[in-house]
């Protein structure tokens, strides 16, 4: 007996080991696109096999002249190919962080909205978690953005779920293609006023044209590795935050190598109810640790500040007193 086209292949047993893990339903976010319409595919066969209940959504930016019908049509294929209850969710765009970050800002508030408790399934491939590492390090917004997208997390009581991190991008169109199923290409997607498409259709090939090929390969492995170094990291910040205290005593945490101190710090910082902690003010706060100079309280968002008295730090809550001086014995140990 023939089996199924060998892209289709490789899609299902991409979204197959998580579907036999866990009962827990799944909504599978697809806008049309080869990429989501691939997955959802792929959940619509594997899901029954596994006993797992799977619906879909798809979202209406609003954006584009006939995105209500576009999204109604995307709604009735997916209905057809087997998910149920698939539902459209109208996101509410608004204009912070400019047009695409936006528009994903409303997009991830609209599926966490329609989420209800089930995963909910991204179609992100292989050359995605390569623009992602290319976009972070452009931007220079340190480690976590250049390790990339993770296959599941849960972030506010929502599970996200990206089965196809290890799938290039012209599989899921050849799956799509071998199951015959109409594809819709955003224009926006090959649209260079956007970061992204031109990073997808410009530095990406041009980078496999100078380095021989193989980079979205490259990019997403270093991804991988670099997410390893910072999970054992991360995991090492957390057991030293819990040996303390609310406070934190200064010489011993000054001993720490840096990337460890400033993870304990940040992590402190965030149990204590800081809301937005920022590059500018972990340094300020580690300065106390590592320069000290008898410098006094350090400014924190939401109106919290850190002291360094007695030989350890210790969160203010924003109504309380300024701290008198430190004695000559903090200042010189």
């Amino acid at each position: 007996m023939v089996g199924p086209h060998p892209a289709v292949a490789q899609v299902r047993s991409a979204v197959r080991p998580a579907l036999t893990a866990s009962e827990r339903p799944v909504l599978v976010a697809c806008s049309g696109g080869a990429d989501s319409l691939a997955l959802a595919a792929a959940v619509a066969f594997e899901a029954p096999r596994a006993g797992v209940p799977a619906g879909a959504v798809t979202v209406d930016h609003g954006l584009q002249p006939g995105s209500a019908e576009r999204a109604e049509a995307t709604a009735g294929l997916l209905r057809r190919i087997g998910l149920d209850p698939v539902v459209v969710v109208r996101a509410d765009v608004g204009t912070a962080g400019g047009p695409e970050g936006a528009a994903r800002a409303a997009r991830y508030a609209a599926l966490a909205g329609a989420a209800q408790g089930a995963r909910v399934a991204l179609g992100h491939t292989l050359d995605d978690q390569a623009e992602s590492v290319l976009l972070g390090l452009g931007r220079g917004s340190g480690p976590r953005s250049v390790a990339g997208m993770v296959e599941q997390r849960t972030v506010d009581g929502v599970t996200w779920w990206r089965p196809l991190l290890g799938v290039r991008r012209a599989t899921t169109r050849a799956a799509c293609a071998a199951l015959e199923l109409p594809v819709w290409d955003d224009p926006w997607n090959a649209d260079p006023s956007y970061t992204r498409a031109r990073l997808r259709g410009e530095v990406l090939p041009l980078l496999e044209d100078v380095l021989g090929g193989g980079v979205a390969a490259a990019l997403a492995r270093t991804a991988a590795l670099l997410r390893e170094d910072l999970d054992a990291l991360d995991a090492m910040a957390d057991a030293e935050l819990a040996r303390h205290d609310r406070a934190l005593p200064a010489a011993e945490l000054a001993a720490l190598p840096d990337a460890l101190r400033r993870r304990v710090l940040r992590g402190w910082l965030r149990s204590g109810g800081v809301p937005d902690v920022q590059a500018v003010h972990l340094h300020a706060v580690d300065a106390l640790l590592v320069r000290w100079h008898g410098q006094g309280r350090v400014d924190l968002p939401g109106g919290v500040g850190v002291v360094r008295a007695s030989g350890r730090l210790v969160l203010q809550p924003p109504d309380a007193p300024v701290a008198p001086p430190p004695d000559s014995e903090e200042l010189h140990p």
